[in-house]
């Protein structure tokens, strides 16, 4: 980052905080001299520039850079054959159009509308216009199953890159997690939807995810009445293959009991592939836990799920204990946990693996009186010989993290739906719209870290990676700039602070090296 840069953004952040200190000196005098409400802006007019054009979406730019600097685009355009000719768009354009739409807060395909018509915008991206709603609608509809394979290669070519830029700890574990998601689609001419066990109607895509910085590595849609873990050994096979290329040093598979997928583990142990699923509570397998002795079992101790800051405050009323003491509904409260192990074979193998199990003790009380106290058990298969029990029970449950990821991509991204008219265009769709989030991603994992700063830089990394999408438009892509166009570049020049263009210019220094 430019000298003069890093003053400025020093500057604005001494202004923004010496301002609000004064109003809070102030708020008093104020309050007494009978002052009107604060939220006042009298003689409000608008005018329409000239000379001056500016855009919302300051922040395009910089993805649009990131995707060029890892290679996206020419993987793209390099593999993804589904033009014969170029009138006037390329694969990328399509790809990107649909991504950079998802990133500047759109919510359909028609929003794409808005930014065709904004000719500040298409100053911006250095395009004399982009693909509209119906042509990009045209062009998800033009994938077959093949060319989403091509798809997912190129964007697979460019993860590598970015991979190869980090530090040597990066590389010590790929955890990768699996699962199912419905989208539920209120049209009824779509080809390949089918009613789930919900029953909605819509589709039922597979996602499989790397829970070290949430990228999407693969998405495939399928119908909505199809298994959870229907095809997902497959795409776990590709995920490994990829992590493998990359460099990770080992690689452990996550998932919920529907993917135990017993017939492929042996397999998987023999590649030295980690494993840890969580297993069907069939009845043998409880009275196997019912039968081991009490010596077997050891408490199950928990962190607390955060630290308490400051001294202790009192404990508010709970009311939603009271009004179901009071109505006399059946509550389950949690009294204690211990854990356990045993060696299994499942029948679809040659060997047996750790099965680690959780014993639940559950009080059920109704208003006043307690009842009877229930005992549940959960199971985890698991190939992992040196970890503890407690370390596998809490790993399969940091997984339930991706349904976190996966409500971003439907609720922040909107990635998950299905806007055109059969099973693979939408599948299309869900995996270029969900490029958004990689390239969120993406952006972290490239953030430079100074070694004489590399305790912030490297928390403002984990920042830039746990970042729920909407904070990421908000932080990284709304950035009001004023756009000069020039013989030979596009400058963007950012009208407004907020706390995280520090990271924004050390990015943009990084990729124009």
């Amino acid at each position: 980052m430019k000298t003069s840069i890093a003053r400025q953004l020093v500057a604005c952040n001494q202004r923004i905080k010496q301002r609000l200190a004064e109003a809070n000196r102030n708020k008093y005098q104020r309050a007494f001299c009978g002052a009107g409400p604060v939220i006042d802006s009298p003689g409000v007019k608008y005018e329409l520039a000239n000379k001056v054009r500016g855009i919302a979406y300051g922040g395009v730019g910089l993805m649009l850079k990131l995707a060029q600097e890892v290679g996206l685009v020419e993987a793209i355009d390099s593999r993804l054959q589904l033009l014969k000719v170029h009138v006037p768009y390329h694969e990328s354009d399509h790809v990107l159009n649909l991504a950079l739409n998802a990133l500047c807060d759109a919510t359909c395909l028609q929003d794409i509308e808005l930014r065709r018509n904004d000719e500040v915008f298409l100053d911006a991206l250095g395009a004399d216009a982009i693909p509209d709603p119906t042509t990009a609608g045209d062009f998800c509809r033009r994938f077959t199953a093949e060319s989403l394979d091509d798809l997912q290669m190129a964007i697979d070519v460019a993860r590598l890159n970015v991979w190869r830029r980090q530090p040597a700890e990066f590389f010590a574990e790929a955890v990768i997690d699996m699962d199912g998601t419905l989208v539920v689609t209120t049209g009824e001419c779509k080809e390949g939807m089918d009613i789930s066990y919900k029953g909605t109607w819509g589709y039922h895509p597979l996602l499989v995810t790397l829970a070290n910085t949430g990228e999407v590595l693969s998405l495939v849609n399928r119908p909505g009445n199809r298994p959870s873990a229907e095809g997902a050994a497959e795409r776990a096979d590709r995920a490994i293959l990829l992590c493998h290329s990359g460099g990770f040093r080992k690689i452990r598979l996550r998932g919920d009991t529907a993917f135990s997928q017993t017939q492929h583990l042996d397999r998987w142990d023999a590649a030295g592939v980690l494993f840890q699923f969580g297993y069907d509570a069939a009845p043998n397998l409880k009275e196997l836990a019912e039968n081991l002795p009490e010596s077997a079992w050891q408490k199950l101790v928990r962190e607390p799920a955060y630290t308490r800051r400051g001294p202790p405050r009192p404990r508010p009323a709970n009311v939603k204990r009271q009004v179901i003491r009071r109505r006399e509904f059946l509550h389950l409260e949690l009294h204690s946990e211990q854990v356990a192990e045993f060696e299994y074979r499942p029948t679809a193998c040659r060997q047996s693996y750790r099965l680690i199990v959780v014993r639940k003790n559950i009080s059920q009380e109704k208003g006043d009186q307690r009842l009877f106290d229930e005992i549940r058990y959960l199971f985890y298969i698991t190939n992992d010989r040196p970890a503890r029990p407690a370390k596998i029970v809490f790993g399969c449950n940091d997984r339930c993290d991706q349904e976190n990821l996966i409500a971003q991509l439907a609720g922040g991204v909107r990635a998950l739906a299905a806007p055109v008219d059969n099973l693979i265009s939408n599948g299309a769709y869900m995996l270029m719209a969900s490029l958004a989030w990689t390239l969120k991603a993406w952006a972290a994992l490239l953030l430079p870290v100074e070694p004489r700063k590399r305790k912030e830089h490297e928390q403002e990394r984990r920042t830039w990676l746990r970042m729920e999408f909407k904070t990421f438009v908000q932080a990284v892509i709304h950035v009001p700039c004023q756009i000069v166009r020039q013989a030979r570049r596009t400058i963007y020049r950012v009208l407004s602070w907020n706390p995280y263009l520090t990271g924004f210019f050390r990015l943009c220094h990084e990729l124009h090296g």
